[in-house]
């Protein structure tokens, strides 16, 4: 392709640009709006689609990205004829009137869960135009590296420093503002980076300036939803008339809604709790006494009714209720949204739930439960969570449940060192005709009792279902001693379940009469899976001939929920069985998602570039140096992020603090590479050396962590800082070193635009493979995999060895 512009006019493009200060600062606004763009989507996916969904917002910004770079390299000679300002001003203004569209899409999108060719187009729509905002950044940036290389470390150092502003903002901003204040928040970002790209032009300048302000205009005027809030969420039309109250935060997006004359807690359209509207010295005179005691949950309540209780994830405050109505004088509710705790328990609503949440025997802490119960030094006689899942995912958008860490081995230890000598565990989850979520829970705790010394863990369970397992949906609570069941805590429940006829006894130390089935050997015992495991007592071996994944589960892969096994992921007619399907097509969408990904990546990133005649002269080694280094930058964020949820306590503290400091320090070794790497072939030696300090932390940061666990919380932010600032250090040197070797070799053949578009192509796969690696092995081997993309990045650096400076 020729060029339609001049000599003089291409000379005239590339000297017409801002000055290098402006510069930065422009790029520093586009970055931060973007990633604002993309946290704050995969907030806003996870209410309109499914947390499943939310991940996709990762990959959109990738994709996009990248394309951007391939359009950039692709049409390179027609680029040439626009200036650096032209460009920048353009792109920017587009941006800023795209992404409010893009948010109206996404709220008007009616997009269910079904496998329907309607879904598939509607959920495409939302991928493509969400897509839009991250190209035209794409194009920016490839033009902008391509044409000020001399500036690369500072303009790079900026794009990150951008992003890293962006994580210190969202939070923030979405417990203030909300999801859809926060993306047109965005939106007045890169308005005024057009302002800066303008230059002298008033009249792109007064354009730019007009468009920020009515902006600024738009969310004050949303402030309560008004303009953009919610109006399709799991493809259902959310009715206004409903909604008493509505709130936004970073953890999620909660309603009241009326329900006949209860009120219902509704967290980001889909699990819900009820506010209890009773006061507990008065339930007697209520149907509540009978509603309450006839749920699975409350057979741990007979048994220690005057005992001091820890509920993790009270919500609307039913165990809270049912343990002080029982006679308990201290009740310890661990609640991890502020919304609930706070603005509707203890706020609107305290009047409604009889100030339950204010009365001097309930302790209500904002907090990360198992954080909370890890650091407190008080003994519980039972540790209590029921029905604790939402389905919603945080904003980091990593693939994972906030309360996925409270249900693994670990934790669970955790909560059994936090009991008095006869204490309880007593946790409530869903069960089904195939039992695996209850029976995943037993599973669990075994393996610790098998750790604190109990050789036969057959004696310290008792499990009752609320009815026979012949349908799904059936609350199950197993209670597990660290000393067995006694005879008389057994008749206890046998007396309570007597009165309740609707519970059903699945399993006790010397009754196994309930459930149907008989014991192939022994017609004394009645058989199910919860007593083939018990007796078995070998939960890894139980699981490995049952039809579900219910093996323990482990810190280093907490994904308690998904509990297919691969035969199942392949062929999912399992999904249409249960109620879990929810969490288990997580799977199947994530699979989807990788072999979508890469065909994305093949259509819109490598064919273009491949086909054009350019490429061919490229160096092979050298852009596959870019993929390595973008795959092991995003495997090892992820992994990092998930380490340091539990240390830090809170899902989104982990991707505050991790990615800030990420990008922060990568920003800083960007701008620092020029100086330490005078000659690009010397980047080996980082690129190993950032290998080498990952290969630690697979074995060293695990232990490290959770000795620390217990130090205050901004201790932990220094840690936080001593851990991960070095090695973010280093990992900002390889890209910015690389593109300066390109530049050196001959610009003009739009290898910087090419390495950009790589890069990006291969952080969307491994955004993706970084979760079916951490769900399959791990997050150590999800970190091991980041050590050996740079280690292959390591020796890739000899195509650079013939480059000077």
């Amino acid at each position: 392709m020729t060029s339609t512009a001049s000599p003089l006019e291409r000379e005239r493009v590339e000297t017409d640009s801002p000055p290098r200060r402006t510069l930065a600062i422009a790029v520093l606004l586009v970055s931060f709006s973007a990633l604002l763009l993309e946290l704050s989507l995969t907030r806003l996916f996870s209410v309109v689609l499914f947390y499943h969904f939310a991940f996709l917002a990762i990959s959109i910004a990738l994709l996009g990205l990248g394309v951007g770079g391939v359009f950039a390299y692709i049409r390179k000679q027609w680029l040439q004829q626009f200036s650096l300002a032209t460009i920048g001003t353009t792109v920017c203004l587009f941006n800023s009137l795209v992404i409010v569209a893009v948010l109206w899409i996404v709220l008007h999108s009616n997009v269910s869960l079904e496998f329907t060719a309607r879904n598939f187009l509607l959920l495409t729509r939302v991928y493509l135009v969400s897509a839009i905002p991250f190209f035209g950044v794409g194009v920016l940036f490839s033009v902008l590296f391509a044409r000020h290389t001399e500036w690369i470390t500072q303009l790079y150092g900026a794009d990150l420093a951008g992003g890293a502003l962006a994580c210190l903002a969202t939070v923030p901003f979405l417990n203030s503002q909300g999801a859809p204040n926060t993306i047109l928040f965005a939106a007045v970002a890169v308005a005024a980076a057009a302002m800066l790209w303008t230059g002298q032009r008033r009249r792109s300048l007064y354009r730019a300036g007009t468009i920020a302000f009515l902006l600024l205009l738009i969310i004050v005027g949303n402030r309560h939803g008004r303009l953009f809030d919610i109006v399709y969420a799991k493809g259902m039309y959310r009715d206004p008339a409903m909604v008493e109250f509505a709130k936004w935060n970073s953890i999620s997006r909660v309603e009241v809604d009326k329900q006949d004359h209860a009120r219902a807690i509704v967290i980001d359209a889909d699990a819900s709790t009820y506010i209890m509207n009773v006061a507990p010295e008065h339930w007697e005179e209520t149907e509540m006494k009978h509603h309450l005691m006839s749920a699975a949950a409350s057979s741990v309540n007979v048994l220690r009714p005057n005992g001091d209780f820890a509920i993790i994830g009270p919500g609307g405050g039913v165990d809270v209720l049912t343990a002080l109505a029982n006679g308990s004088k201290n009740v310890t509710g661990i609640e991890i949204n502020p919304i609930i705790a706070t603005d509707i328990m203890r706020g609107k609503y305290a009047d409604y739930s009889h100030h339950l949440y204010s009365r001097p025997d309930v302790h209500i802490h904002v907090s990360d439960g198992r954080s909370f119960i890890r650091n407190s030094h008080d003994k519980y006689d039972v540790v209590q969570m029921t029905l604790v899942d939402t389905w919603a995912s945080t904003a980091a958008g990593a693939f994972a449940l906030s309360e996925n860490n409270l249900y693994t081995v670990e934790a669970f230890r955790e909560y059994f060192e936090h009991l008095k000598p006869d204490g309880i565990v007593a946790i409530t989850r869903w069960e089904f005709k195939h039992p695996r979520e209850a029976l995943r829970v037993v599973s669990n705790e075994v393996e610790v009792l098998h750790q604190l010394g109990v050789s036969d863990a057959s004696k310290h369970f008792i499990i009752v279902s609320d009815g026979q397992l012949d349908t799904d949906g059936r609350p199950v609570l197993v209670m597990a001693k660290r000393t067995p069941f006694t005879r008389d805590e057994e008749w206890q429940v046998l007396q309570h379940l007597e009165e309740y006829k609707n519970l059903v006894l699945i399993y006790s130390p010397s009754d196994h009469t309930r459930p149907a089935g008989v014991h192939p050997v022994d017609p004394r015992l009645r058989w199910n899976p919860f007593t083939a495991l018990l007796i078995s007592n070998d939960p890894r071996g139980f699981a490995e001939k049952y039809a579900y994944n219910v093996s323990p589960v482990t810190d280093n892969a907490p994904f308690f929920f998904f509990t297919l096994k691969l035969g199942q992921v392949l062929h999912p007619s399992p999904l249409d069985r249960g109620i879990d399907w929810k969490n288990s097509l997580g799977v199947v969408s994530l699979l989807i998602l990788l072999c979508v990904s890469f065909a994305a990546v093949l259509a819109f990133l490598v064919a273009p570039m491949a086909l054009h005649a350019p490429a061919k002269s490229e160096s092979l080694p050298r852009l596959l140096y870019f993929v390595a280094i973008g795959l092991g930058y995003i495997l090892a964020e992820i992994a990092l992020i998930q380490r340091f949820v539990l240390f830090l306590g809170h899902p989104t503290y982990a991707l505050t603090v991790v990615i800030f400091l990420m990008l922060l320090s990568s920003g800083a070794g960007s701008l620092l590479s020029r100086r330490w790497l005078a000659a690009p072939r010397r980047v080996w030696k980082v690129a190993l050396g950032i290998a080498g300090c990952m290969l630690v932390y697979v074995f060293a940061l695990p232990g490290l962590l959770r000795a620390l666990v217990g130090i205050p919380f901004m201790m932990k932010l220094v840690v936080s800082g001593v851990l991960i600032l070095p090695l973010g250090l280093m990992m900002g040197v390889p890209f910015p070193t690389g593109l300066r070797a390109l530049r050196i070799q001959g610009s003009e053949s739009g290898s910087v635009e090419w390495a950009w578009a790589l890069n990006a192509a291969s952080s969307v796969l491994g955004s993706v493979l970084a979760m079916v690696v951490a769900i399959q092995w791990g997050l150590a081997v999800t970190l091991a995999c980041g050590a050996l993309s740079y280690l292959l990045a390591s020796i890739l650096t000899r195509s650079f060895y013939e480059v000077r400076l």
